[in-house]
């Protein structure tokens, strides 16, 4: 190899070195990785790894306990023998009381678990749920760069309710909420259908993905308008009326009351959030009424605001498109110039093979460089340094910081359900365990009262069985929660009025 041709694979080395590898020991980007959400990826990535190494163990030192497994595999085996009518589809713990997307997918998880019976493979399948989960959440919070690394990775690998539900339970509401972290994931890339088709496929798996529905109307309508938003609406609909019409075409009244129950009546022994009020009271038309009217107020003093929220989003989108082409095609140009400047710089440098300097050639050059360095002292040494930072320069404008006004009225919007939910089995908490550091951090409270309204919600879904004191605290944390939210999103929104 020759020295002309060595050259340029030296200068691409020195470069990643001094760029990436050295800076990676300093300590500013070592503090980076703790509070920067900007430096969240590396984090993210190392997240994942502690994530699949404690699942293991969770799988291989904890016991398993058997709560709905065996139920589900039941219900699925009645679908495979060819039963449609899902009054008749029954297993240990009642009837089947999901959609038809939930059949699908556990008749095939009987399949690869030997009718149900290899618990330990159905729990390592899990596993990878949980994990694609945790990447489809994880990429959420880098395009937002809301919460600091170090708050995502306590949060996330110190939970022993979510590790739980995922791994040792094997309940129905982690794929729900995996197709629904994905549908948000398309959303915010703009791909409409995909985003439809996995959020409908969230609702054939549990109907609790339909708290997020009011959000995503008016984000459909803002977005797109009024035709474009009946298209999305019927994609959603003509997944649901697919995947459920065997049973539709069998049974459909024992389908539709069966899937969608909007008014079962939960049972008082698994509630989280309301042990301290009697069964009778529990079971009440008038409590659930109650709250039904809470939900729909809150609701209505929340969507305004997530409707400003959405405009900003669209026409801040709207601005990205015409801008975007433009930076891109200034720094295809940048780098086209650093180019040409890089190889007129090693023509000039360059020497031929053949000739070689004697040692008088080299002593009077190296004198007549140190001449001209201190010619130039207290002058300008600009020309050199300034082409290094002409080759250097990349414009950019971080648009992806824009998701954080369509994530978090995705996100209040669900948090309400879950604050006038009727009942909160344990299972619940997967519904909007990861969003809470995003809600937390959209507050005004110090870091030290967000923290502490994370230890006590998990202190309240870690108590079992729930007690009077924790249901109650629980309804304290999600309050104050709430109006974090609530009085930070009305004040921005003020002060943005007043700009505009």
């Amino acid at each position: 190899m020759t020295t002309s041709t060595m050259m340029p694979a030296q200068d691409k080395i020195r470069e990643i070195y001094h760029h990436h590898i050295k800076k990676m020991f300093t300590w500013s980007y070592l503090k980076g990785l703790v509070i920067n959400p900007g430096q969240l990826p590396f984090v993210a990535f190392l997240i994942i790894i502690a994530e699949l190494a404690i699942n293991i163990l969770v799988v291989e030192r904890v016991p398993y306990t058997e709560i709905d497994w065996k139920a589900y595999m039941q219900e699925c085996e009645g679908f495979l023998n060819g039963t449609l009518d899902y009054s008749k589809l029954r297993g240990d713990t009642g009837p089947l009381v999901y959609p038809a997307g939930f059949v699908y997918i556990y008749s095939l998880f009987y399949f690869l678990t030997n009718q149900g019976e290899n618990v330990k493979l159905a729990q390592y399948i899990f596993i990878g749920i949980y994990l694609l989960q945790l990447c489809f959440v994880l990429r959420i919070y880098i395009k937002t760069k809301k919460v600091p690394p170090y708050v995502l990775a306590f949060t996330i690998l110190t939970s022993y309710r979510i590790h739980s539900i995922h791994v040792l339970r094997l309940f129905n509401d982690p794929i729900a909420v995996l197709l629904l972290f994905v549908s948000l994931n398309f959303f915010l890339d703009s791909k409409w259908y995909l985003g439809s088709i996995f959020y409908s496929l969230g609702v054939s798996v549990k109907m609790n993905i339909l708290l997020y529905a009011p959000a995503l109307f008016f984000f459909y309508l803002v977005n797109l308008g009024y035709k474009d938003t009946l298209k999305q609406i019927f994609v959603c609909g003509i997944i649901q009326l697919v995947l459920g019409l065997p049973f539709l075409i069998s049974a459909p009244a024992a389908y539709i009351k069966g899937s969608f129950d909007l008014g079962r009546v939960f049972n008082h022994t698994w509630t989280v959030n309301y042990r301290f009020m009697d069964v009778e009271m529990f079971e009440s038309k008038c409590f659930h009424l109650t709250l039904l009217g809470i939900h729909i107020m809150l609701l209505f003093i929340f969507l305004p605001m997530c409707i400003k929220y959405f405009k900003s989003y669209c026409r801040l989108k709207y601005v990205q498109k015409q801008v975007q082409p433009q930076i891109d095609a200034k720094n295809l140009e940048n780098k086209r110039k650093a180019k040409l400047n890089k190889e007129a710089k090693r023509k000039l440098n360059k020497k031929p093979e053949e000739e070689t300097l004697t040692q008088e050639q080299e002593d009077f050059l190296n004198s007549f460089e140190s001449m001209l360095k201190k010619s130039n002292k207290g002058g300008k040494k600009a020309p050199k340094k300034q082409l290094e930072l002409d080759e250097d320069v990349k414009y950019s404008i971080d648009f992806d910081i824009l998701s954080q006004l369509f994530i978090l009225p995705m996100f209040i919007i669900n948090f309400i359900g879950i604050v006038c939910a009727r009942s909160l089995h344990y299972q619940f908490y997967s519904w909007y365990f990861h969003s809470l550091p995003y809600l937390l951090w959209s507050t005004n409270y110090s870091v030290i009262v967000r923290f502490l309204l994370l230890a006590l919600i998990e202190m309240c879904w870690n108590t079992y069985p729930s007690t009077n004191l924790t249901s109650a605290l629980l309804h304290v944390c999600h309050i104050t929660v709430l109006y974090g939210v609530y009085k930070k999103l009305s004040a921005e929104l003020k002060l943005a009025s007043k700009v505009q």
